[in-house]
């Protein structure tokens, strides 16, 4: 059983930068895809970035494409998102994702889950 943790949320004005953290546990992380959503009020959860277990790989909603970037440091059992550029409507929880399949992660249905991290851009 994987747990996950995100960390890193806060307020921010537009334009400026976060950096997310997902800190996993109880299993072996460097076998895990691994994935950020994020969700609006009101809405479904949205898919953001997606990075493969050896880091190799890195996929991005158009929406954060360039001012994005997920990474991961597989000694630390972490994943992050460097956020620049924010922008108000970047503002939501956004969750970190594990499955042992890159597909599964970014289609929104990896077995486990954080807790979510709260972001929100001021304008």
């Amino acid at each position: 059983q994987v747990q996950l943790v995100e960390s890193g949320g806060g307020l921010v004005q537009a334009g400026g930068s976060l950096r997310l953290s997902c800190a996993a546990s109880g299993g072996t992380f460097s076998s895990y895809a691994m994935g950020w959503f994020r969700q609006f009020p009101g809405k479904e959860r949205e898919f953001v970035a997606a990075i493969n277990y050896r880091g190799a790989y890195t996929y991005y909603a158009d929406s954060v494409k360039g001012r994005f970037t997920i990474s991961r440091d597989n000694a630390k059992n972490t994943v992050h998102l460097q956020m620049n550029s924010l922008k108000p409507e970047d503002t939501a929880v956004y969750y970190c994702a594990a499955d042992e399949s890159l597909s599964t992660v970014v289609g929104g249905t990896g077995d486990y889950w954080g807790k979510g991290t709260l972001v929100t851009v001021s304008s």
